[in-house]
C-alpha cells in the first residue's frame, strides 16, 4: 500500500462519494464543454486537497452532505484557476500532458474556466452553510490577487522573499488552509477548531509551494515538467532569490532580470540554474521548507482520534518527501 492509500484509510468510504459526485459536477449538455470536461476528467491529480477536507470533517465531527459539496467547489474553483493561470502563463502542458488551451484554443480554456468557476459556486451555495460560500469566495479572490502579484511582480529589479511569501500564501497555500477550514467549518465545530484547521493547511501549503519550486531545478522525468520551467515563465522562485540576494553577483543580477522579461535563451536559464545549485539555493530552500513542514506539524493534537492524526502526520510527510 502507497503513502497516499495509506492516509485515505480513514475516509476511503467517503471519498470514493466524493469523486463520484465530482464526476458528476464535470458535465454538461453542452457537447464542447462535455468534451473539454472529460479531459480534464483524465487528467486528475491526486485529490490532495479533497481528501484534507474529507479528513478534517472526520476529525470533528464527521462527513456531511455539506463536506462533500464544500470539496467539489473547492476543487472546481482550483480546477479553473489552472485552466486561467495556464492562459495567463501561455503554458502548453499540464501535469506532462498538453494544457486546455494548447489542446483547444485561449477562448475555449477561458470559457470552460468559467464554467467551472460558476459550477463551483454553485456547490457552495448546496453546502447550506454561508460560512462556506464566504470562505470559498474569499479563496477566489486570493487566487486572482495571488496571480495578479505574481504578474507584476515580473517588473521588479529586487529579489524579496517577502514578495514571493506573499504570492504562494494566495495561490497555493490559501488552497490548502481553506479545504482544512471547509472540513471543519461542515461539521458545525468551534471557530478555533476551524481556524487551527486553516493555519495547519497554510503552513502545509507552502511546504508544498515551496517543494514545487525545488522540483523546477531537477532534470528527473517523473516530476511532469521540464527543468526551469518557471524561468521561462519569468518566475524566480525561493531557491534563486536566497542566491541572488546572498552572492550578489552582478553578472547574475542581469541574468535573473533578463530571465524575468522573458529574454533570456536556454543555455543562459541552464546556467542560472546550475549556479543557483552550486551557492547552496536547493539546500536553503529545502531548509525552509523543514520549518513549514514543523509548523504545520505543531497543529496536529494528540487528542484527534488517531487513525486520523496518523493519516495527517503521513499527510505532511507526503508533501515533503513525494517525487513529482
Amino acid at each position: 500500500m502507497d503513502r497516499l492509500e495509506q492516509i485515505k484509510l480513514p475516509i476511503n468510504a467517503e471519498f470514493e462519494v466524493f469523486k463520484q459526485l465530482f464526476d458528476d459536477a464535470l458535465q454538461s449538455s453542452n457537447p464542447l464543454i462535455s468534451e473539454v470536461m472529460a479531459y480534464i476528467k483524465q487528467r486528475r491529480g491526486k485529490m490532495m486537497r479533497p481528501i484534507l477536507t474529507l479528513l478534517m470533517a472526520k476529525c470533528f465531527g464527521g462527513v456531511k452532505d455539506a463536506t462533500h459539496h464544500a470539496a467539489i467547489s473547492l476543487e472546481l474553483l482550483h480546477t479553473a484557476s489552472l485552466v486561467h493561470d495556464d492562459v495567463v502563463d501561455e503554458s502548453d502542458q499540464r501535469r506532462g500532458r498538453p494544457s486546455v488551451n494548447a489542446l483547444y484554443d485561449n477562448k475555449v480554456a477561458v470559457l470552460v474556466g468559467d464554467y467551472l468557476l460558476a459550477t463551483s459556486l454553485k456547490h457552495s451555495a448546496l453546502t447550506g452553510h454561508l460560512s462556506l460560500v464566504e470562505l470559498i469566495s474569499s479563496l477566489g479572490q486570493n487566487l486572482s490577487e495571488g496571480e495578479v502579484v505574481q504578474l507584476t511582480n515580473i517588473s521588479a529589479t529586487d529579489f524579496s522573499e517577502d514578495v514571493y511569501f506573499n504570492v504562494i500564501r494566495k495561490k497555493t497555500a490559501a488552497l490548502f488552509a481553506a479545504a482544512a477550514r471547509a472540513g471543519v467549518l461542515s461539521t458545525d465545530s468551534s471557530d478555533e477548531m476551524a481556524e487551527n484547521a486553516y493555519l495547519f493547511g497554510e503552513m502545509l501549503g507552502i511546504a508544498f509551494q515551496i517543494k514545487d519550486d525545488i522540483f523546477d531545478y531537477s532534470t528527473s522525468q517523473e516530476i511532469g515538467k521540464p527543468t526551469g520551467n518557471d524561468m521561462r515563465e519569468g518566475k524566480l522562485t525561493l531557491p534563486a532569490l536566497y542566491v541572488l540576494n546572498t552572492v550578489q553577483d552582478e553578472s547574475m543580477i542581469q541574468l535573473a532580470l533578463k530571465i524575468r522579461s522573458l529574454e533570456a535563451n536556454n543555455d543562459e536559464i541552464a546556467s542560472f540554474i546550475e549556479w543557483v545549485k552550486a551557492n547552496g539555493g536547493i539546500e536553503y530552500a529545502s531548509q525552509v521548507m523543514g520549518q513549514y513542514r514543523d509548523k504545520a506539524l505543531s497543529f496536529i493534537s494528540d487528542s484527534m482520534p488517531e487513525d486520523i492524526r496518523k493519516a495527517l502526520e503521513k499527510y505532511v510527510d507526503f508533501v515533503i518527501e513525494r517525487k513529482k
